[in-house]
């Protein structure tokens, strides 16, 4: 399973505002602390706000920020709300399948078992989970100086 870039862009997009929840960040600076393409973030930013995940503000101070507590995001939700086909293989599709083996193939049953099993653990886990710090050593998400995002060890004396 691979998530397209837009996913990834959205959830990592989220994981941003979710480090400065109480600060509206515009939309260039979103994309230029995370390496995206200002044009691409647009329209990401545009589909969380229908999903209402962000809220946007206009006017001198505005820009983006959160819409919802990260606890209340849920990371399977959002990816079958940002992924276009989560259709693993042809047949998962009946109206675009031409396998001729698909009525006896069984893998599709093991492909399906294991797409279920993937977003059970996304619908387990929300923004605020994977902000936080697991374990004394445990890597973190933070800014670095340049603002852009890191993984920062996590240590506690």
């Amino acid at each position: 399973m691979r998530l397209t870039r837009f996913t990834d862009n959205a959830l990592r997009c989220l994981l941003l505002l979710g480090l400065e929840p109480e600060r509206c960040i515009t939309v260039h600076e979103i994309a230029a602390r995370m390496n995206m393409s200002y044009e691409h973030l647009v329209k990401i930013v545009h589909r969380l706000a229908e999903l209402g995940y962000v809220d946007t503000v206009r006017g001198r101070h505005g820009g983006v920020r959160l819409g919802k507590p990260a606890a209340e995001i849920v990371l399977g939700a959002l990816v079958r709300q940002t992924e276009e086909n989560l259709a693993l293989v042809e047949c998962f599709d009946p109206e675009h399948n031409s396998c001729p083996i698909s009525s006896t193939c069984r893998l599709s049953s093991t492909l399906d078992e294991a797409l279920t099993a993937f977003l059970a653990v996304l619908d387990r886990q929300t923004l605020a989970d994977i902000l936080e710090p697991r374990a004394v050593g445990a890597d973190r998400v933070t800014t670095g100086a340049n603002g852009r995002l890191r993984l920062a060890a996590v240590v506690e004396r």
